[in-house]
């Protein structure tokens, strides 16, 4: 958020003077709000939390941000997913797993990580056209992501009238990014996006649909056609 944002949202919340709390003060409100946040807050929902400018808030926790990091503190403070919140340093996330989970890593296995991945880059885009880019059926991988609240629908494809998904906040929290567009370039595995409309285009004209939407008298289902990862 720029200055200019942060100036418009002091004035519509009524805030126009920050000398109830000096520094050192505000830095420990700052500090307990943060602790008891279940989600990202933004810099106008701590300013009201603490009574004071969002821009002043903005400029302490990045000061309290930096100083974290400078003393190679555990706690994180990142903002992240639109809003500001405490996290475990990565460096020190395997004893924080030894005590949650008694030594078990959760991780999502390699096909979820990929499909992931091309919902991430192309979404929102159907379950079928996952499919056609991975060149397998990822039901399994699908319910998967969307029980851990990675993925979520996002509307119905007007030309097929397949469900669309998209990730979700948790997804952009998870990886530490404030929004899509701090993803990384496109892996160098992954086909690109004219690629995945190529892809999507020719489901129309396999031979192998044509023979299956004869078969069925239904539309064509290109998924039917491919391995699976179960």
């Amino acid at each position: 958020m720029d200055e200019k944002e942060l100036a418009e949202s002091e004035q519509s919340t009524g805030i126009e003077s920050d000398e109830e709390l000096d520094d050192a003060t505000l830095e420990a409100a700052l500090e307990a709000v943060l602790l008891v946040v279940d989600s990202p807050a933004s810099n106008e929902q701590l300013a009201s939390a603490v009574g004071c400018e969002a821009r002043r808030v903005k400029q302490t926790v990045t000061r309290m941000a930096e100083k974290l990091t400078e003393r190679g503190s555990g706690i994180d403070l990142r903002y992240a997913g639109d809003g500001w919140r405490f996290y475990t340093r990565t460096a020190y996330a395997p004893y924080v797993e030894r005590l949650l989970l008694d030594g078990a890593r959760s991780k999502l296995t390699r096909a979820a990580l990929e499909t992931l991945a091309v919902i991430a880059y192309r979404q929102p885009l159907t379950r079928s056209r996952v499919s056609a880019v991975r060149g397998v059926n990822v039901d399994g991988v699908m319910r998967t992501l969307l029980a851990r609240g990675l993925i979520s629908e996002a509307g119905v494809d007007p030309e097929t009238n397949g469900t669309m998904y998209s990730t979700t906040e948790l997804f952009l929290e998870r990886l530490g990014l404030a929004s899509l567009t701090d993803l990384p370039p496109l892996a160098p595995l992954l086909p690109g996006v004219d690629l995945i409309d190529e892809i999507s285009d020719s489901m129309d004209t396999e031979p192998r649909v044509f023979r299956s939407t004869k078969n069925r008298g239904s539309k064509p289902d290109p998924v039917s056609e491919l391995d699976s990862d179960d």
